[in-house]
């Protein structure tokens, strides 16, 4: 999968969890999840698109950790929406699984980059 395509992954998502956030019911928890899930959901994208223009391989890796804590942050505001009771588990399963493939896509991402700074730091300089 290409940035361009992770990119549009990521806009779904958060158009997913926009739509999530206006189904809550208007009550002082819908209302406080809602505005904690909108947050953390919608960032990973923006958050992706910075770290594609990033000035360097630090500042790349630096914005994709940020990317990998909003999608922990979602999952777990996901987890806590399904275990009050304000939506059912399998209403929000599809997006729970979006949640963790990107997750997993980041973390992979993370840990290749890791590995180059490594092995570039390890090449010899001429």
């Amino acid at each position: 999968m290409d940035a361009v395509q992770l990119n549009k992954r990521f806009q779904i998502f958060a158009l997913r969890i926009i739509k999530l956030t206006e189904s809550l019911p208007n009550n002082v928890t819908g209302k406080t999840l809602g505005n904690q899930i909108i947050r953390s959901g919608t960032s990973p994208g923006a958050n992706y698109r910075a770290a594609c223009l990033g000035k360097s391989g630090k500042d790349f890796l630096n914005k994709l950790k940020m990317v990998e804590e909003e999608l922990d942050e979602t999952l777990y505001w996901l987890e806590l929406i399904i275990q009050s009771g304000l939506i059912k588990e399998n209403l929000l399963q599809d997006l729970k699984t979006e949640n963790t493939e990107l997750l997993k896509i980041i973390v992979s991402s993370i840990t290749t980059m890791k590995k180059k700074t490594i092995s570039d730091r390890k090449t010899p300089q001429k």
